[in-house]
């Protein structure tokens, strides 16, 4: 699996795979934008600092996280939600930068989903040996919408299911500049990620960013 998921699939013009019907993977789409997506990151950290929210049980995640856009998503003892302002400031989360939401509309754009306007941008940050269990997107109020989930830095294992916990589960290597597309018949997919490898990338250095996009407001 370490020899697999090291390989450098990162060359090459993009290319689609898809992964089930209403989900595409993108590879290396935002390959040419991702420097200026990670130096449009750093003003978005200075204003909302990555943080590890609690789940409703209490427990702290291990991925941290941070917020762009209208809306942003967060959890606490009261639940899981998405919210205009930042709990840690009080203050509305910074906005989205243009980079940011040109590529999720062209990535969108190029799975099928013509017309796509994301309100929401939840930023996580992996280093090894973080995970996200699998989990359905459910806290939106518009399903109608496909999530856009863009990778950069460190290689990771992207797990996509059916919309029932019990069926097969594809496992998917993503690389630098891979972007995940689903919606229609697969907007409620189960997904999730493997542990985070260790491992050393030149834009991030010991870590995975992952930029998801969603609609979640009316």
């Amino acid at each position: 699996m370490t020899g697999d998921l090291f390989d450098p699939i990162d060359d090459g013009p993009p290319s689609q795979e898809p992964i089930a019907d209403g989900a595409v993977l993108l590879r290396r789409l935002a390959l040419p934008r991702a420097s200026q997506l990670l130096a449009d990151l750093q003003p978005v950290l200075a204003a909302a600092p990555w943080r590890h929210l609690v789940t409703p049980g209490g427990k702290r995640m291990s991925v941290a996280m941070t917020n762009t856009g209208p809306l942003g998503w967060v959890s606490d003892r009261r639940g899981y939600r998405y919210q205009a302002s930042d709990p840690l400031s009080g203050a509305p989360w910074p906005a989205m930068p243009r980079s940011f939401r040109e590529l999720a509309v062209h990535a969108a754009a190029c799975a099928g989903y013509d017309g796509f306007e994301p309100d929401a941008n939840l930023i996580n940050l992996y280093v090894p040996g973080t995970r996200l269990s699998l989990h359905q997107d459910r806290d939106e109020a518009d399903y109608g919408a496909p999530i856009v989930s863009v990778s950069l830095g460190l290689p990771a294992v992207f797990l996509f299911g059916g919309t029932q916990r019990q069926q097969p589960v594809k496992r998917l290597r993503l690389a630098h500049g891979d972007v995940v597309v689903w919606g229609g018949a697969a907007r409620l997919a189960f997904h999730g990620v493997m542990p985070l490898a260790d491992g050393e990338h030149p834009a991030t250095g010991c870590s995975r960013i992952n930029l998801t996009f969603r609609r979640a407001g009316r």
